[in-house]
């Protein structure tokens, strides 16, 4: 689909609803400040002022495919435990449906803790568990899976090696999704690299290439980067690879055409949460008929801006509409 400006595109995704898969988690911080080390241990004492849960892995796709304009749907697991409970009512508060979500007694819902003085994390600390999902977890989420997908636009796999996501939900649904002419985008993780077999597109970091596919690539080399990432398309038969590189920007793969999108200059606060951003709008702009170019250069001004904020916080809209007419992504 043609696109002439960002505000045509930006309607376009108040229509898409997004089935997201994968390892949903809650973000918690604590924020102090330090003026002395403990007389019990070499450690800083922090101060804690304010605390603050959030909702993370997973569901900050959801959040930032919900700030996008679009309506994600959550397909995951959660424990039977007070995170899990936090977890449903703040998706129900947010307006996110929570119907694709399950609750189980057998994992806890997974947390991930942060300490914080000023902008500078002290500690992280997770509760989790990391154990595959048991048959009956496995059978229920895939009934929710083929019950949601013939209602969604794009489907987005998130990944974070949690245990939700495995090889059979990978294939059932890639294979349900293409037969539904329903687009498939990959957030992966080094468990289940190789699993995902007929993706539309597929996102790994630069970390995540070498370790997938046991090559050495260098940013610095888009012959290096080409190579990578037609290996991995070809071994996984994927319609498109998007390769984030960090400061060197993005690198998108699109049958035999190619594109290198240079980084933009931030003042960089913390990295958490850009793959999130990144995965969510390079979904929402291929579900509404943008093209791999475009795509890619608009998912590279998200990924950067999110990158100014403290901890993990999904995309604003109008911020990245603002970027993207600066930048003439559509011009």
């Amino acid at each position: 689909m043609t696109f002439n400006n960002a505000e045509s595109l930006f309607e376009a995704f108040s229509k898409l609803k997004v089935l997201v898969i994968g390892d949903v988690m809650v973000d918690s911080y604590i924020w102090g400040s330090v003026s002395r080390i403990s007389p019990e241990a070499p450690v800083p004492v922090v101060l804690a002022k304010s605390k603050e849960k959030r909702l993370g892995g997973a569901a900050n796709v959801a959040l930032n495919v919900q700030s996008l304009g679009a309506t994600p749907i959550p397909c995951a697991i959660v424990g039977d435990d007070a995170d899990g409970d936090f977890f449903i009512e703040r998706l129900n508060e947010r307006g996110i449906p929570s119907k694709g979500v399950i609750t189980s007694s057998e994992r806890v819902t997974t947390v991930k803790e942060r300490i914080l003085a000023g902008s500078h994390q002290m500690l992280r600390v997770d509760s989790e568990s990391d154990k595959d999902m048991s048959e009956i977890e496995q059978k229920s989420l895939l009934a929710h899976i083929r019950n949601l997908l013939p209602e969604c636009d794009v489907v987005i796999f998130e990944d974070y090696d949690k245990g939700v996501i495995n090889k059979a939900i990978i294939s059932e649904t890639i294979e349900e999704a293409n037969k539904l002419g329903i687009p498939t985008v990959v957030d992966p993780k080094k468990r289940n690299f190789l699993d995902y077999k007929g993706a539309t597109l597929f996102k790994p970091n630069l970390k995540e290439l070498r370790e997938g596919m046991k090559i050495d690539v260098d940013p610095k080399d888009m012959d290096s980067v080409k190579s990578g990432a037609k290996a991995l398309q070809e071994a996984l038969g994927a319609k498109m690879v998007m390769v984030t590189l960090s400061e060197h920007g993005v690198f998108i793969k699109d049958n035999g055409e190619t594109h290198h999108i240079p980084a933009h200059i931030r003042q960089i606060s913390d990295v958490s949460g850009a793959g999130d951003t990144v995965i969510s709008i390079v979904a929402c702009a291929l579900a509404a008929g943008l093209d791999a170019k475009r795509t890619a250069a608009l998912a590279n001004l998200g990924g950067g801006l999110v990158c100014e904020y403290v901890g993990v916080v999904p995309i604003n809209k109008q911020d990245l509409l603002e970027e993207a007419v600066e930048q003439k992504i559509f011009s």
